[in-house]
């Protein structure tokens, strides 16, 4: 009996201090977590008290906040999922170029930036022209052409033979279909994340009407518009108010990530999301294209995305199930997972 009673201590003494190494360990990867959020914050914050005005809007100046800051896969990023054994020595492609969405600048990808650099690949951030760093005012922006410029350049300076994986995340889908256009002997996949993969003669903007209504009555009645030149001309940006925001993107964000977003958001400039896309079957068509899926997307619906990739049909169709419009903030593991599986279709 007694020696039945030691050995039920020794388990229980055993038991605890794997129950305390397991706590140690979770509390380790939660600071973790808290200390690249901080980055992030903190980086976006120094550069909106940078930030000058403009006529007709505040342009808030944020930019990339990616980390070297090592983390396992098995981080509160996870929500308990666990990423599959992955090794990158067999890719040929491993450069990820992110693109953001309307809004949104390179900052928005910080949780997928560590991620990817953990599983041995390279992403790269871009800001677009009026967005996060870049210190264009947004007003000044009126072509797709333009607004697209640092991702062509990025494109154009790739040596011969380099290939990159392309990911577009809402309207960023517009500047990676251009994108693709233009250089499709340098895009080895091109990825539209719950976003805008418009068809030739499309409008980026035509792709949100369901929710917004159409480009036309939008241009006269909306309260979000930005009138950088004046009443007296035609609207030349727009914002959501943060509350809207908050419901259209990020329903099912963290707090900390949508405090981050709502101090980093910029105006959006209006002419590139208005813009007919010009794309052709002999470039834009001969590309791998990807959709991915956000089925908890209060911006742009399950049922638009379904429409998007029945009309303009990609190679393959991935959904990630209780993500918002911001899956890199709401499923960052789950959006991980799916960039690794997609890089590694031969």
């Amino acid at each position: 009996m007694g020696n039945k009673i030691i050995s039920m201590m020794k388990k229980d003494r055993k038991d605890g201090s794997k129950s305390m190494r397991m706590n140690r360990s979770q509390r380790k990867l939660l600071a973790d977590e808290e200390m690249l959020h901080r980055r992030a914050l903190s980086m976006a914050i120094r550069q909106t008290q940078l930030s000058q005005r403009f006529e007709g809007s505040m342009s808030r100046r944020v930019g990339s906040t990616s980390t070297r800051k090592q983390r396992t896969l098995s981080d509160p990023f996870s929500n308990g999922k666990q990423v599959p054994d992955f090794s990158s020595e067999s890719l040929t492609v491993k450069k990820f170029v992110l693109v953001h969405g309307e809004g949104f600048g390179a900052w928005c990808w910080y949780k997928i930036v560590a991620s990817l650099e953990e599983s041995g690949l390279s992403p790269i951030t871009v800001d677009l022209t009026g967005s996060g760093f870049n210190m264009t005012d947004p007003n000044t922006v009126s072509t797709l052409e333009e607004y697209s410029k640092p991702l062509i350049e990025y494109l154009e300076n790739l040596p011969e033979e380099e290939k990159v994986i392309l990911v577009g995340h809402s309207t960023g889908g517009a500047s990676i279909s251009y994108a693709l256009e233009r250089f499709p002997e340098k895009i080895s996949k091109a990825i539209f994340l719950c976003a805008t993969m418009v068809s030739d003669g499309q409008r980026p903007f035509d792709v949100f009407s369901e929710e917004l209504g159409s480009a036309e009555r939008f241009m006269k009645e909306s309260q979000f518009l930005i009138y950088g030149n004046g009443k007296d001309n035609p609207p030349t940006g727009f914002m959501f108010e943060k509350q809207h925001m908050k419901g259209l993107y990020f329903n099912q964000s963290t707090s900390k990530d949508i405090a981050l977003a709502m101090i980093s958001m910029r105006p959006v400039p209006l002419g590139p999301m208005m813009e007919k896309v010009s794309l052709t079957a002999e470039r834009y068509g001969k590309g791998r294209r990807f959709y991915v899926q956000t089925l908890d997307d209060l911006a742009l619906s399950p049922d638009v995305q379904e429409k998007l990739v029945r009309e303009n049909s990609p190679e393959g169709v991935f959904k990630i199930k209780g993500s918002d419009h911001s899956p890199f903030f709401s499923k960052p593991q789950s959006l991980h997972k799916i960039l690794l599986e997609i890089a590694q279709i031969p």
